[in-house]
Parts: C-alpha cells; sequence; structure tokens
C-alpha cells in the first residue's frame, strides 16, 4: 500500500510516512503528542486528507458519469474514462485514491497509539478524540470496500518504515472481514460520539453518522451481489484468495444479513432527541403559490391525508429542492443524518449551466431516467391518467404551464408536452429544451431570465455553441443543485453555498422498506444489547416506502403493489434512482442488485440534438462514438487496485478480471 504497505526506499516515500512532516516542518512528532491541542489539530488535519465528497464527477469515485445516470462528451472526467474502459490498474487518474486513504489510516493507527502520552485531557475529551478517530478510520475503510472491494485490515498496528518486503507483505481480508470490521469500529466509535452537534461544528459526525454508514453497509451485505445466490457466483464465483483458496465473497446465501440490514436502519429511524424524533424528512409547508393535490388519486386510500400520513398540507417542489440548492439552513436540516459543505457542489453548477451564461452546458442527463419521472398523480409515461395525460407530440403554454411554488415556467413560448404533468423531482432536478433558469443575482442584460433552448444551431445546442464538446448531447442537464439566484457570469453574479449530504434519511427509509421485502422468513437479531426480530412487514414498507413519494407529492404504493414483493422491489429501484439522483448512489446500487450488465447494456438515449424544434422531441441513440464505445464488463464492478501496490505485495490479488 503507498504509504502503508511499502518498502521506503526513496526520499518521496519516507516522506509520504512521516506523519511529523505531514503536521508540521517544525513540531516534532513526539512533541504534537505532548498536548491535547497538538493532538485534536493532527486529527483533524488527517480529516482534511479524505476528498470533498460531493466531487463525484471530477474527483475520488466513478460516480455518476460511470453508470446510467450521465453521459457528457468531456474526454478528463474519471467516470466516463472508467465507463469507456480508459481506466487501468497503471492509470487511475484521480481514482487512485487507495494510497492516501491507508495514509489517513496509518495516521489514525499512530494517534490511536500515542493519545495517552498528553496529560491534559479531561476524560470527555479524550474520548471524543478517540470517538471521532476510530470513525473516520472506518471510514476510510468504507471507502477502500465501496470502491476497490476487500482491502487489507491492520487492526490498530502502526507499521514501522523501511522494513524488509517480507515485513509487508499479507494478502487482502475477505468482504465479509472488512464489513464485520468497519461496522465494529463504527459501533464502538458510537458510544464516543455525540448525538447530534453545534451549528459552528455542522460537518462533523454525529452518532447517527456511524450508525447511518453501518445501515448502508449492512444493505450492500445482505445485497445479492455480495451474498451468495447467482450474483456472487457470476461475478465472483472463481475469486479466491490465492494464499489459502477462501472466496473474497461469499458463496453461500444468508437471508438473515436483510434482517440485519433492517435492524441497522430502523436504529436511524429511531433515534430521538428529547424525546421526538432526531431525524425527519425535509418539509415545507404548502402556502398560496402550492399547486393542489391532483384529484381522483384511489390507489392509495392515504394519499389525501396530512404528512407524513399522506400528501397534504406540504409543498412538493419546495421540500425537495431546498435540500440541494442551498435554500435550506443546512446545519439543522433535520433530513441530513450526515452532511458536508461542499465547493465542488456549487463548483459542478458549471457543468449544467447554459453555455451562454458562463456554463459548460455539457454534463447531461439520460432519457431513461426522464422517463422514470412519474406524472403528478403517480401515472406512468406508459400508463397515465386521463385527468394528467402524457404526450409527445404537440405544445403548452398559457394554463397547462402555471407557475408553482416559486418554480417558473418559460415566460414566452411553447414547452413540450413531454414535460407537462410530471411530479415535483422532475421540475426540481431536470433542464430540458425550453426550460426557464432564473439566474436571479446577476444584473447584466441577457443573463437572466432565460429561455434556454437545446435545438441545433441554438446558442445551447449542437452546432451553435462555440466549443463543439459543450453541449448536452440528450437534451437534458441536471438542475438538482442550482438555486434560483445562481449565476455564473454578469455583474453581482453568484452561486449560493451548497452543502453535500453523504447520509440523508430518505435512504435510510428506503434502505428499510427494502431489507424488510426481501425477507421470507422471521429472523431475531441483537442490537445494541437487545434482541429484535423482523419478517416481511407490509405496514412497516408501506410506512418508510410513502413517507419518500408523499413527500414527492405522490401516491404510495397500493395494497395490491405491496402484497407482491417483486413489485415493490421494482419500486424501490426506480424510487432510488429518482429520490437519489445524482448523489453518488446508482453506482453503487445497481452493482450490488447484481444489475450492472443489464441496466448499462442498455443503449443511451435522448432528444434529437441533430435536428430543429421540429424534429428534436424524439428519442434517438445520441450521434457520438462515446455512447458506442462504453465497456461493459464484470470486472467494472470495482476499480482496479493500483498495480504498484500488486507488484510490492506478493500475496496480495488483484481485483477479478484486471
Amino acid at each position: 500500500m503507498a504509504g502503508i504497505l511499502v518498502m521506503t526506499t526513496t526520499p518521496s516515500c519516507r516522506d509520504f510516512l512521516n506523519v511529523d512532516r505531514y503536521f508540521s516542518n517544525e513540531l516534532k512528532i513526539d512533541s504534537i503528542f505532548a498536548q491535547k491541542r497538538y493532538i485534536e489539530a493532527y486529527m483533524w488535519g488527517t480529516v482534511a486528507l479524505f476528498p470533498d465528497e460531493g466531487n463525484f464527477y471530477q474527483g475520488y469515485t466513478p460516480g455518476p458519469l460511470a453508470t446510467d445516470e450521465a453521459l457528457t462528451l468531456w474526454n478528463d472526467y474519471p467516470g466516463m474514462q472508467f465507463a469507456l474502459g480508459e481506466i487501468t490498474p497503471d492509470n487511475l487518474s484521480s481514482l487512485n485514491t487507495w494510497g492516501n486513504l491507508y495514509k489517513i489510516i496509518r495516521k489514525c493507527n499512530t494517534l490511536l497509539a500515542r493519545i495517552d502520552e498528553a496529560h491534559d485531557w479531561t476524560a470527555s475529551e479524550r474520548l471524543r478524540v478517540l470517538g471521532y478517530t476510530r470513525f473516520y478510520r472506518a471510514y476510510a475503510y468504507y471507502q477502500l470496500l465501496m470502491d476497490f472491494g476487500p482491502p487489507i485490515l491492520l487492526g490498530d498496528e502502526v507499521l514501522e518504515t523501511n522494513e524488509a518486503i517480507e515485513y509487508y507483505d499479507r494478502p487482502r481480508n475477505t468482504y465479509d472481514e472488512a464489513v464485520e470490521y468497519i461496522c465494529s469500529e463504527l459501533e464502538e466509535a458510537a458510544l464516543l460520539m455525540p448525538l447530534k452537534v453545534a451549528v459552528m461544528d455542522y460537518g462533523r459526525p454525529t452518532r447517527g453518522a456511524a450508525y447511518g454508514l453501518i445501515a448502508r453497509l449492512r444493505l450492500m451485505h445482505a445485497s445479492p451481489l455480495f451474498n451468495g445466490g447467482q450474483a456472487a457466483r457470476t461475478y465472483f464465483g472463481t475469486w479466491t484468495r490465492k494464499t489459502d483458496g477462501v472466496h473474497y465473497v461469499s458463496q453461500t446465501p444468508d437471508e438473515k444479513r436483510w434482517a440485519i440490514a433492517a435492524a441497522a436502519a430502523k436504529r436511524v429511524m429511531d433515534l430521538t432527541d428529547a424525546g421526538t424524533p432526531l431525524y425527519r424528512l425535509y418539509t415545507v409547508d404548502a402556502d398560496e403559490d402550492t399547486p393542489e393535490l391532483p384529484t381522483g388519486v384511489t390507489s392509495d386510500p392515504a394519499y389525501y391525508s396530512d404528512f407524513p400520513n399522506g400528501a397534504a398540507k406540504i409543498d412538493p417542489f419546495r421540500s425537495y429542492s431546498e435540500i440541494f440548492t442551498g435554500e435550506a439552513v443546512a446545519a439543522i436540516n433535520p433530513e441530513y443524518v450526515w452532511a458536508r459543505r461542499s465547493g465542488a457542489v456549487g463548483n459542478s453548477t458549471g457543468y449544467v449551466f447554459p453555455a451562454t451564461a458562463g456554463g459548460w452546458n455539457g454534463l447531461c442527463i439520460p432519457q431513461k431516467i426522464i422517463d422514470a419521472y412519474k406524472m403528478v398523480d403517480g401515472g406512468t409515461i406508459d400508463n397515465y391518467s386521463a385527468g394528467y395525460p402524457y404526450s409527445e407530440t404537440g405544445f403548452s403554454a398559457g394554463n397547462a404551464l402555471t407557475n408553482f411554488s416559486g418554480y417558473s415556467f418559460t415566460p414566452s413560448g411553447e414547452v413540450s408536452n413531454m414535460y407537462v404533468n410530471r411530479e415535483a423531482r422532475f421540475y426540481a432536478s431536470i433542464g430540458f429544451s425550453e426550460c426557464f433558469w432564473p439566474c436571479e443575482s446577476t444584473s447584466a442584460a441577457g443573463l437572466y431570465n432565460l429561455t434556454v433552448t437545446y435545438y441545433y444551431g441554438a446558442p445551447n445546442g449542437k452546432g451553435g455553441v462555440m466549443s463543439i464538446l459543450d453541449y448536452p448531447l440528450t437534451g437534458y442537464v441536471l438542475k438538482k443543485y442550482v438555486h434560483r439566484v445562481d449565476a455564473r457570469s454578469g455583474a453581482n453574479s453568484r452561486i449560493m453555498d451548497k452543502s453535500f449530504a453523504i447520509i440523508r434519511y430518505a435512504e435510510i427509509l428506503l434502505s428499510y422498506a427494502e431489507a424488510l421485502n426481501n425477507l421470507t422468513g422471521s429472523h431475531t437479531v441483537e442490537i445494541d444489547g437487545q434482541s429484535q426480530t423482523f419478517a416481511r412487514n407490509e405496514d412497516e414498507i408501506k410506512n418508510a416506502f410513502n413517507q419518500v413519494r408523499y413527500r414527492a407529492g405522490l401516491p404510495g404504493l397500493s395494497p395490491a403493489e405491496l402484497a407482491d414483493s417483486k413489485t415493490v422491489q421494482a419500486n424501490i429501484e426506480t424510487e432510488r434512482m429518482i429520490e437519489l439522483l445524482h448523489e453518488n448512489r446508482r453506482y453503487y446500487d445497481v452493482r450490488r442488485w447484481g444489475i450492472y450488465e443489464e441496466v448499462e447494456n442498455t443503449p443511451a438515449m435522448g432528444m434529437n440534438m441533430d435536428s430543429g424544434k421540429d424534429g428534436f422531441y424524439q428519442r434517438v441513440v445520441p450521434n457520438t462514438s462515446r455512447i458506442g464505445s462504453r465497456v461493459v464488463n464484470k470486472k467494472l464492478v470495482f476499480v482496479p487496485v493500483p498495480n504498484v501496490e500488486i507488484k510490492r505485495l506478493p500475496s496480495f490479488d488483484q481485483n477479478p478480471g484486471w
């Protein structure tokens, strides 16, 4: 491991390993651990080595561009490079985080080994630093596991430097061992971490953050790819450890893992503060600008009840949109199980902003995502009601385009009927041709109150932009993180501060519903010293899943849908795709479900960018080799471990297929 399991034969490697050089060129290592204030500074300096989690387009993880929720013509984005087969064990681009994560682990181990050298701690101060250190060490292993697969677990060992190769050589642990170790470390850390933090400490993890990561890992561990069965056999049936022949991923299904995942999610749901739930979905009360709920919904008897028992009395558009745009106060948002300020999220709005307004206009959404959004009454584009129809012909204006909840349709012109009568999350997330961009912070003429079109030859369309790569090759961009005031050019232009939700309560609810839905029997698990029994319970599934739907203004699952586990699973998969769009979850979801090849083998489609308005609104495969050249291969379930590490460690096995 660079920085951990490597002989230090050059000055650069020695610098990489020496913790005192990281902390200060003047303060010696023994001095660091002599006082609590230096130790705390050392710890937070170590934490600063983690990437900005919101930087999932050009940063540390394959992210949306490596799956079926995003495309671009740009060449220097690691997710696209990964999907195009350009990432190799010898060239990982910015995905090469392996060494940095082990650097973090080594620093955490150093701190844990030497924390008692300081004598000016109070008991509570020491325990707090211990909790954070164990949490972040586990978080580093979590990131290794998610992207690279099973890591080498070092425990509390602080490896010496300048040792012989035999000292560093050791095999990888199995996936099961890694999950159990990371979860056990997070459990221990949670006992020492605060239930919540002060506003000024926003971004620091809490007990809920630790429990939320456990819930996510337990769901991964229970899912088909990592829990025996056909998917595990197909992807990992021949992947065994060279030192003892043990499978890295279990080939024996264990249904109880779903019960453990349900228990982990339920624990987050049950956390309270002064007797009230600690987490809940963010909502904004309905007002005079909130549209009435659609009439005639009969599939869900509770739909017209007040939220959270139904969809009434809240504004679905603002309740969803404000989570991401910077409008909601992040430090007190009850939906954030763990979130941090993210400069990368604000910067990424430039990828979708119109080229004529200072953006690059080229990070686009495939038609598949557009088609998955429901109609406002819960219908689909293939099964819609007479009251809220879907049409791919003609245009709407006037009453059909009445503004709502602070969302403005184009003040002049027309909008395709494809984009009328859709659910609130569609308007909160998608920029389509004839979409309105307020850009309210700028006062420069021609740079605010924009109606943006992507037809061929239009200023923001193919053939119209100055750079031939800066157009949305499907005809759609992501507006999810764009606030009404956001503007990227002109006098007084600014971008609202953004946060990135590492874990949202909506994810916890959907994870709980999924875990329960996959149970066929009854299983008793122990959590926090108490035994709990879990089985497939339609009421519990409904209560968790339907909250997410209600917040979006949609009806929940009908009794008939709830009765069939396959139908529920299909709804959960679609709901996660829409609700968690571009939150860096889809990449992992399609893999853990064992459907990665299925979804990636479906050709990406979009609107006809080679046509003017008359021929634009028809589905086509974009006319670019960037689509046909995407690689679908089982080996892409993991990022390869850098070859330099493989060569240094004789007992280490590369990821399958690499």
